[in-house]
């Protein structure tokens, strides 16, 4: 499908028929043809806060990692210490630059200890795949044959929620609901053999993400809409991940994280372990020693408005001293949040910062994500 905004060709997952059936409002998002909502923003956001929704998230990226150095090839291209992973284990990390910006954020699934899988954001994924290319062949590994970039086979359905996993057991005869965070299991789901079951997911209301070869993925979705219709399952747009991650307070690649931004002013410290080599790790030694000059922070407003990504920050003098990164109207708390960089010196949780949307500044206030357990 040709964009109407665009010189190219629209990619589809597998689900875009059933998202132009639903009558979904459709858009593109990282070269696809994404649905961005269905009934609302508002009504699908409730509706996996209290229940459960299912998110098309086959734009994905998946990249195999094989072989005796598969390990040593990770650790050295990320930020965090995957030798900490064990079978059917998920982890959290960022893939560096040697400047210390963050190319992506990323999920590694740890197979056996000579298979891994790399899920990368739909938008990075060639980039992604020409970085780790780029450092492949130091470890003896090929591309095409030990790093192959799978992100054309998967499709990938999260579905989220309070009952997201009862319903899913629904569909399987392996204990799943008593899952840990962030682990795995290939199981099989709805009929489909090999599904990547995982306990992952973007919005911080429970539930999972599953894997499966294309050719299986109608498949899945029917089943999935069958068993938890009796919990009044939902489809879900982008529009609403965007807010329920944002209510969590996670990280947006294009908006918190960037070529530049590291993961030390991220407050991604979490994720970066100094107790191995890794690329960047001398620029974020540095760093760390000087200090960073800039902090992400998340905040609330207190004036009645809506903060936008860009908008400037300002202080009581009202000099700017940083910029929004993400900001919405809270669906859940009726309130305008927002996360976005400041001057070090700012960066306290209670300090009061102002907003500057078009000629007016708004009061608001720095807290500590995540903002839906305030």
């Amino acid at each position: 499908m040709l964009c109407p905004k665009c010189t190219f060709v629209m990619k589809v997952t597998p689900y875009t028929a059933i998202h132009q059936a639903l009558g979904a409002k459709m858009a593109e998002f990282a070269g696809y043809n994404m649905p961005i909502e269905y009934t609302g923003i508002t009504d699908e956001h409730l509706c996996v806060c209290h229940k459960l929704g299912v998110f098309d998230v086959s734009h994905m990226g998946e990249f195999w990692v094989s072989g005796k150095n598969a390990l040593a090839f990770i650790q050295y291209i990320v930020s965090n210490d995957a030798s900490v992973l064990h079978d059917g284990k998920v982890q959290y990390a960022c893939l560096m630059h040697p400047t210390g910006g963050v190319v992506d954020d990323l999920l590694i699934y740890r197979f056996n200890e000579e298979k891994y899988l790399l899920v990368v954001n739909a938008a990075n994924v060639d980039k992604d795949f020409a970085v780790a290319c780029k450092y492949a062949g130091q470890f003896g590994l090929e591309a095409g044959k030990t790093l192959i970039n799978a992100s054309e086979e998967y499709a990938q359905l999260a579905i989220q929620g309070p009952l997201a996993m009862k319903a899913m057991q629904k569909l399987c005869a392996e204990p799943l609901e008593n899952m840990e965070y962030y682990t795995f299991k290939e199981v099989e789901l709805a009929g489909v053999k090999n599904a990547i079951f995982s306990t992952t997911g973007y919005t911080g209301a429970g539930g999972c993400e599953v894997y499966v070869k294309n050719a299986d993925a109608i498949q899945l979705w029917n089943a999935v809409m069958e068993a938890g219709k009796e919990f009044d399952i939902q489809p879900v747009g982008l529009g609403a991940r965007d807010t329920l991650r944002l209510e969590m307070g996670y990280c947006l690649y294009g908006h918190e994280l960037n070529d530049q931004a590291t993961p030390l002013e991220a407050g991604l410290g979490w994720v970066t372990k100094f107790t191995k080599d890794f690329v960047g790790k001398a620029a974020l030694l540095k760093q760390k020693a000087e200090g960073v000059q800039r902090k992400l922070v998340g905040f609330m407003l207190q004036d009645r408005g809506v903060a936008r990504a860009e908008y400037e920050i300002c202080n009581e003098q009202r000099e700017k001293i940083g910029a929004v990164t993400s900001g919405t109207m809270s669906p859940l708390m009726k309130n305008s949040i927002g996360m976005g960089y400041v001057k070090a010196e700012y960066a306290a949780v209670g300090n009061k910062i102002y907003i500057k949307v078009r000629d007016k500044f708004l009061a608001a206030g720095i807290v500590k994500p995540p903002f839906r357990k305030m």
